[in-house]
C-alpha cells in the first residue's frame, strides 16, 4: 500500500500509533466487552468459523463469562469445552491467555486485563495425551 501523495513517513507512523491504541483500548459494543477467543481446529470446524472468535461479555470478564457467551453464540460447542451437568472443564481441554495456563483457575477469577480489553485473546487448546 503506498503513501497519500506529500504524507510521507510522519503519516504512516500517525496510523500505526492510532492503530496501537485501537489495540490497547478496551473494545466494547453496547456495553459489553468484545473479548478474542482462538479455539483449536476441530471445534473451529464444528462451529464452521475461520480464524478467531469475537465476543460480547457482560459484567466481568471471567472464563465462565466467556464460554457462557462462547456457547450462546455456537450452541454446537455445548458439552465440548464444559461438561453439560457440572459445568467443569472437560479433562482434555485446557485455556491459556497471556502465555499462563488458566486450567485450574476458578472459573469465576477474572481474566488477565490485557484478555479483558481485547489486547490479548483467550486460548482453547485440545490437549494431547499417550505414550
Amino acid at each position: 500500500m503506498s503513501e497519500p501523495e506529500g504524507r510521507g513517513a510522519a503519516w504512516t507512523e500517525e496510523r500505526s500509533d492510532e492503530r496501537r491504541r485501537r489495540l490497547e483500548t478496551p473494545r466494547r459494543r453496547a456495553g459489553n466487552t468484545v473479548i478474542r477467543v482462538i479455539l483449536p481446529a476441530h471445534l473451529r470446524a464444528l462451529a464452521r468459523v475461520d480464524g478467531e472468535v469475537q465476543l460480547d461479555v457482560a459484567g466481568q470478564v471471567t472464563q465462565c463469562a466467556v464460554l457462557d457467551a462462547l456457547e450462546a453464540r455456537y450452541p454446537m460447542l455445548r458439552g465440548t469445552i464444559r461438561d453439560h451437568l457440572s459445568g467443569k472443564r472437560r479433562a482434555f481441554v485446557r485455556f491459556f491467555a497471556c502465555q499462563q495456563d488458566l486450567s485450574h483457575e476458578p472459573p469465576e477469577a477474572p481474566l488477565p486485563e490485557a484478555v479483558a480489553s481485547g489486547a490479548e485473546p483467550y486460548l482453547i487448546v485440545g490437549a494431547m495425551a499417550g505414550g
